[in-house]
């Protein structure tokens, strides 16, 4: 993305679309204090406004004709601690796993299957983000706020979120409501390993022990071998959200693909959408430059030269053939703008 009169800095392409696609906006502002972001409220009110972090988790379809805002608040601190966990305070604008890794070296322990998720701070509450077992929803104790409209700040607490697979309340009833600015987390100080989700057990040393800095150098190893760097070929990560279906749906599938995979979740049961659509004959397929990847079915990437259309084209073809074989909808995990 290039910023088209920029309020206050340069806008880099590369960190802030990692789908590479070349779109503009009419604006562009960083902020790096809660006073700051308060001060630009006035001027927002009557604008189009568009809230992002790392831009690893969009895909823009045409230009924006409102004002794109990006946090610069950085910063961890550790704002409590009792006998068995700290609760720390970060800054929205801190890059994820930067986070982890301190977390980790700090010997905070909770968020460490969470490893090299692209992406900031700030919408580790606004999206739920998750892998291998575990939930930012899982650690996060409250998240700090400023409401758009009126400047005012709001703290919601962990239930105030509803959080959900891949939700929160700041995607739907206050999608674009609110400025997350801090997000406190309550990590443990004694480390429970989850190994049990995917294939990180298999991965680990069996004659080692096993500790969070072994998880998480495994669950990195993983992710790089499965998804493409966006320096290279730009992609959103996991463009898709695994679909849950009912236990009665399963069970009827199952007798048809008995080496479906599948998770047991409390309201249904989770198939890996990548499973279904790699099935469906997509991985590796291509509609123009933009694929499906080779490696990673829940991938769609630019191989250079896509536009944003061009990649949500592939995206509708894709659910459409899996809903034609399985009966199953998926949907973009990726915001669609």
């Amino acid at each position: 993305m290039v910023a088209g009169n920029s309020m206050k800095s340069t806008f880099n392409a590369q960190i802030y679309n990692t789908f590479g696609i070349e779109v503009r906006a009419a604006e562009y502002v960083e902020y790096e204090t809660v006073d700051e972001l308060k001060s630009l409220v006035p001027d927002l009110i009557q604008k189009r406004v568009l809230h992002i972090g790392g831009g690893s988790n969009l895909l823009f379809t045409q230009d924006f004709d409102g004002v794109v805002l990006h946090s610069r608040i950085l910063g961890v601190e550790q704002v409590d601690e009792d006998a068995d966990s700290v609760l720390v305070r970060v800054g929205a604008g801190m890059m994820w796993d930067d986070l982890v890794a301190e977390t980790i070296a700090h010997r905070w322990y909770g968020i460490e299957n969470l490893s090299l998720i692209p992406g900031e701070v700030g919408a580790s509450a606004v999206q739920n983000i998750g892998a291998y077992g575990v939930e930012a929803k899982d650690v996060i104790e409250r998240v700090e706020c400023v409401d758009l409209h009126t400047g005012e700040s709001r703290t919601f607490m962990n239930a105030e979120c509803h959080y959900g697979y891949r939700q929160s309340i700041f995607k739907q009833e206050w999608r674009g409501r609110y400025a997350v600015t801090y997000v406190l987390y309550r990590l443990s100080k004694t480390f429970h390993p989850c190994l049990d989700y995917g294939n990180i057990r298999s991965h680990l040393n069996p004659n080692s022990e096993v500790t969070a800095e072994s998880v998480r150098d495994v669950i990195i190893k993983i992710r790089r071998e499965k998804l493409p760097d966006p320096a290279v070929m730009g992609n959103a990560g996991s463009f898709f959200v695994n679909p849950v279906v009912s236990r009665e749906k399963f069970e009827a599938l199952r007798q048809e693909y008995p080496m479906m995979p599948f998770y047991d979740v409390p309201n249904g049961v989770k198939i890996p959408a990548g499973w279904l659509i790699e099935q469906s004959g997509w991985k590796g397929k291509s509609l123009g430059a933009a694929a499906v990847h080779s490696r990673q079915a829940l991938v769609l990437v630019n191989r250079g030269g896509a536009s944003g259309q061009d990649i949500l084209r592939l995206s509708d073809a894709v659910c459409a053939a899996v809903c034609e074989k399985f009966g199953i909808s998926i949907h973009p995990e990726v915001n669609v703008i």
